[in-house]
Order: structure tokens, then C-alpha cells, then sequence
């Protein structure tokens, strides 16, 4: 067996992302022109670009021992492999994208039921047409390879099932959500035999941990400042953190210098109180990883 992890990296909307989040794991993916095998700064990987829709099918087949794809594919295309990790991230936002149905805003439907004999169109095909069978609806599921929105407001089909992270631009076209089909995210996936191999399975271990400590790392923000002895029990418990904070003394001094890590959402209110409760010299610095 190749000592190598071939690796697939999805091609598309999720490219750019995953070659940011690899970059601030540690690892350096470089494409050049259109190649489709990029450079990585990793012996033990190769790396191959392809369309998520596909790269579980790859990876089944074994024609890659590992990759990148969303949850939805996955099942789109009932491919078995094992996965490794969940990793919430995309090019918009960091939380889970949802399939959903939706139809024009002035549209009579407004449950699946009233879908019966009626016309949907989306990419996600054989997962809406069991998604409706299971619950014994007779809908017309048909392809659409982009601009699905609007082949509702041509009258192509009377609702669509699409994929969205804000529903900025389902609402753009007039259209209403009725129904979520499904919740997805990135998962790291591998093909069964490969996960059998202890060389690979390990290398494929090292890039979930470090993964998902970059996206940890992005919600997180460490916080330094300096705190007189007097005031140090008051301002050490306004301190989130995951354990409890540093607290170490400042040479010669009756001051302590006091470090932690905090949320980015509670931070931008945390440091005025930190200030009116007697901490100076406040510092708040990004984090590459938190593991």
C-alpha cells in the first residue's frame, strides 16, 4: 500500500476555506493553475482537488484514501465510509448549512403534504426523493444544477430544495422556507480499508486533531493584563475560561499579571468590565489552535 494519504480536497465554493483551515492547522496546500494535485508541505500526503458531490464516491472506491465533503453528499450518494470528524466550516459562516424547502412567497403551499403531484427542483435528488417517499408524498423531484431558485420564479417548478447558510438568497428571489430537509457540515471521511492501516489511521487521527483545534481556535481569544493584588479576586472571577486562569506575580510588585481564554462573542463586553473592575494593560491576541 502506498505509505502516502492520498487526500481529497473538495473543489468549489468549499476550496478556499479548507486550504485556510489546513493552513492554520499546520499545513501549507499550494495550487498551481488548475492543477487538480496540489502541492502540501507533508510527506506523508498527497493531495487531489474534486467536487464534493464526488469525493465520497472516491473515497468508497478507494481511488482516495481520505477527503473533505459534506454530510449531504454523503448520503446523497449513500456511500459507506467511516467518518472521521465533523468540521463546521464554509465560506460564509461557522455553523451547520441547511437543505430546505422553499416556495414563492405568495406560493398556497405550505406543508410537504400540499406537495403532492407537484414539481421540486434541486441538486440533492436521491436524498429529496426518500426524504418524500418515506413519508408516502408522490412529489416530482427533478435535477437542477444551479440557480435553482430560479426555476421557481419561471414557473419550472413549483418549489425548490436547496442548500443555505443565511437564507440571504432564498429571500432575494421571493421565496419562503417551509420545511428543513436536513443539517450538514464538512466531514473528514476515509475508506474502511484505509482506516484498517495503523500508519494511516494515525496521520488521519494527527489532521482531526489539529483541524478541529484551528475551529476551535476561531471562536477563541486570549486575554493578558495586569491586576493589583486588592482587586485580583474580583476581576479573576469575571474570567471565563476553560480551566482557570493564570495568575503569576509581577517581579518585585504588588501587582499580578492575569491570563485566560475567553469566547470571542463575551470578549468585546468583558474587557470594559475588567477595566472598571481595576485591570490595566489589557491585551487580547487571536489563537491558531485550542486543543
Amino acid at each position: 500500500m502506498n505509505r502516502a494519504l492520498k487526500l481529497g480536497i473538495p473543489k468549489g465554493s468549499l476550496q478556499n476555506a479548507t486550504i485556510a483551515l489546513f493552513k492554520r492547522s499546520g499545513w501549507e496546500i499550494n495550487v498551481n493553475g488548475r492543477s487538480y494535485f496540489p502541492e502540501i508541505n507533508d510527506d506523508q500526503i498527497e493531495c487531489a482537488i474534486c467536487r464534493a458531490q464526488e469525493m465520497s464516491l472516491y473515497v468508497e472506491s478507494g481511488t482516495l484514501d481520505a477527503g473533505l465533503t459534506g454530510k449531504d453528499w454523503i448520503a446523497e450518494n449513500n456511500s459507506d465510509v467511516h467518518v472521521v470528524a465533523d468540521l463546521v466550516y464554509s465560506k460564509v459562516s461557522s455553523r451547520p448549512a441547511r437543505w430546505v424547502l422553499a416556495v414563492p412567497t405568495d406560493s398556497p403551499i405550505r406543508t410537504l403534504e400540499d406537495l403532492k403531484g407537484k414539481k421540486i427542483a434541486t441538486e440533492l435528488v436521491q436524498f429529496t426523493k426518500k426524504y418524500f417517499s418515506d413519508r408516502h408524498i408522490d412529489a416530482k423531484i427533478s435535477f437542477s444544477w444551479g440557480a435553482t431558485e430560479a426555476k421557481v420564479v419561471s414557473g419550472l417548478a413549483d418549489a425548490v430544495v436547496e442548500v443555505t447558510e443565511t437564507e440571504s438568497t432564498i429571500k432575494a428571489h421571493g421565496l419562503r422556507i417551509i420545511h428543513e430537509l436536513m443539517q450538514t457540515n464538512t466531514q473528514l471521511i476515509v475508506n474502511h480499508d484505509v482506516w484498517r492501516n495503523p500508519e494511516k489511521r494515525e496521520k488521519l487521527e494527527q489532521i482531526a486533531l489539529l483541524l478541529k483545534g484551528a475551529l476551535h481556535g476561531e471562536k477563541m481569544v486570549g486575554i493578558k493584563m495586569n491586576v493589583p493584588e486588592k482587586l485580583l479576586q474580583k476581576v479573576v472571577s469575571l474570567l471565563p475560561s476553560l480551566n482557570a486562569p493564570t495568575v503569576a506575580p509581577l517581579y518585585q510588585s504588588d501587582w499580578f499579571s492575569v491570563e485566560s481564554v475567553v469566547s470571542i462573542e463575551v470578549v468585546r463586553d468583558l474587557i470594559p468590565e475588567l477595566l472598571k473592575n481595576g485591570a490595566e494593560g489589557i491585551i487580547e491576541y487571536p489563537l491558531s489552535k485550542v486543543l
